[in-house]
């Protein structure tokens, strides 16, 4: 089951635009080791559920995970050949909104060398580059 919201207040919402650094979120606060973003962007519903699951399977039992975004805005889409005007499209998924320095994925309760090849395959599946933390770091 993808992540999205159970009730908005609002069906759809503006593009907007993605400026500046995280300004929350930036530390780690449960795990041990996390993966920051070096990027601002979008990441899609799925793109986090497959980063949990690459998390997931190699972290194996024992493992805490936190996954530390929601997405939370709708996207929406036309449909294929059709003209322009009549309305916004209807809501196709989800995204969360996400700036450079954002820690999208915590762990601990696993060896350090588990948890940084674990938080690297989430990171390949994420559309933009990502840095391994440790809670030394902060």
């Amino acid at each position: 089951m993808l992540l999205q919201p159970r009730k908005t207040k609002y069906r759809k919402q503006q593009k907007g635009r993605v400026r500046g650094k995280a300004t929350s979120g930036y530390t780690l606060e449960f795990g041990e080791y996390g993966l920051k973003v070096l990027e601002g962007g979008w990441l899609t519903a799925q793109q986090i559920e497959a980063g949990r699951v690459a998390i997931v399977r190699t972290a194996k039992k024992g493992a805490k995970i936190w996954i530390r975004v929601f997405p939370d805005k709708p996207i929406t889409k036309k449909p294929a050949e059709t003209r322009m005007g009549k309305g916004k499209g209807s809501v196709e998924g989800w995204v969360a909104v996400v700036k450079p320095g954002k820690i999208i994925y915590e762990i601990s309760g696993v060896p350090e060398e588990v948890a940084r090849e674990a938080l690297r395959l989430a990171a390949s599946k994420m559309p933009f580059k990502c840095k391994i933390v440790t809670r030394e770091e902060f």
